[in-house]
């Protein structure tokens, strides 16, 4: 009798012990209560199909992660990959080489007029890599405040660089990398990012407009006065005017506005294809478990106290779109199996379809 008493007092201060870590264990986010939709499903010009199966592969040996393809200005192929390296190759494969590794993790980059490649470094912050290989930062402060997640850069033909800094909450280096830094933003949900320009005739970085969770893809309309930014916390792709100064978007009215809403997953990169598209990936689908979580940032905290393997962390499932800038959907390519992981956008050519993807080892493609 008295070993069963022992055993009763041992189990209930093991369920007290697990109570309290479970409540009480301090964690990295201060989630904070935000509205979602229901979340519509694969109907409409999202309908399910297989026209993402069966992609052709480019191998890159050893690296993964092709986050931004470009197609530069000497016709090489340019990607990034989670080693921090850029590599450069052949537009069929062939010929692959490290350009440059800038000792961070670029994410998205352009190219300016000059031939510079102009790269967003969730690390290190915009830098301008030149043909000889040099590396410069251009900048990786705003009005004293650091840029911590640098994610995506375009750069418009006066030469000004336009450019997402996903969280000022969470910087990539320092909560262990992109993905991680990225799950803790997206749970937190405080909305920290911000799309900043850089004007290199001045040296100089302004805020165009925060209050984005996670502030990701960016691109310019025709005309070059309107930005797309994707919003990936919130499902959601706006259209901004390039002139705005500091806007909080929540704040904002017209021309300010909500382009694509409620999407079926998390938009990623947005790059300008060919006939007036513009490609984003929805890395990936939406989980009803998340959404449920919306309004309970108790739950959010307590999902980071179980282990990783129970997190809801979504299906796997490819899924690319091309819209033009009113909003109209132009293609909807999917893959329901999800062979192809993360998939991040397309890089459109005139005779192939590049996709991007955050974790996958070989460049996918199919041809046109």
């Amino acid at each position: 009798m008295a070993k069963l008493k022992k055993a009763l007092r041992l189990w209930a201060f093991l369920v007290l012990l697990a109570a309290a870590y479970l409540s009480l264990w301090p964690v990295p986010i201060d989630p904070q209560i935000w509205q979602t939709t229901k979340e519509p499903g694969y109907v409409g010009p999202f309908a399910v199909n297989q026209n993402l199966a069966n992609l052709k592969s480019i191998l890159l040996g050893n690296e993964e992660g092709p986050e931004h393809i470009v197609i530069g200005k000497d016709g090489k192929l340019y990607t990034t990959v989670a080693s921090g390296n850029i590599v450069r190759m052949n537009p069929d494969g062939s010929a692959q080489e490290v350009f440059v590794n800038t000792g961070g993790r670029v994410l998205g980059f352009d190219f300016d007029t000059a031939g510079n490649l102009i790269a967003a470094d969730a690390y290190k912050g915009l830098l301008s890599i030149s043909q000889a290989k040099t590396v410069t930062v251009l900048t990786d402060q705003v009005n004293g405040s650091p840029i911590k997640y640098a994610d995506a850069v375009v750069v418009a033909r006066n030469g000004k660089m336009y450019f997402s800094d996903a969280s000022t909450r969470f910087g990539a280096e320092q909560w262990g990398g992109t993905f991680e830094a990225s799950v803790l933003d997206i749970l937190e949900q405080s909305a920290s990012g911000r799309v900043l320009e850089y004007d290199p005739s001045t040296k100089t970085t302004r805020i165009v407009a925060h209050g984005l969770a996670f502030a990701n893809g960016v691109a310019l309309s025709v005309d070059e006065q309107t930005l797309f930014v994707a919003e990936t916390g919130k499902y959601r792709i706006w259209k901004m005017p390039v002139s705005i100064e500091n806007v909080h978007v929540a704040q904002a009215s017209a021309p300010v506005s909500i382009l694509l809403d409620n999407l079926p997953g998390y938009p990623d990169n947005l790059m300008r294809g060919l006939d007036g598209k513009i490609w984003v990936g929805l890395v990936k689908p939406r989980n009803p478990k998340i959404d449920d979580l919306a309004d309970k940032p108790f739950m959010r905290k307590l999902t980071l106290r179980l282990p990783r393997s129970t997190w809801p962390v979504p299906k796997a499932y490819g899924h690319v779109f091309a819209f033009n800038e009113e909003g109209q959907i132009l293609a909807n390519l999917q893959d329901p199996s999800g062979t192809y992981p993360e998939t991040t956008a397309v890089t459109e050519t005139v005779d192939r379809l590049y996709i991007q993807s955050l974790h996958a080892k070989s460049l996918g493609w199919l041809p046109k």
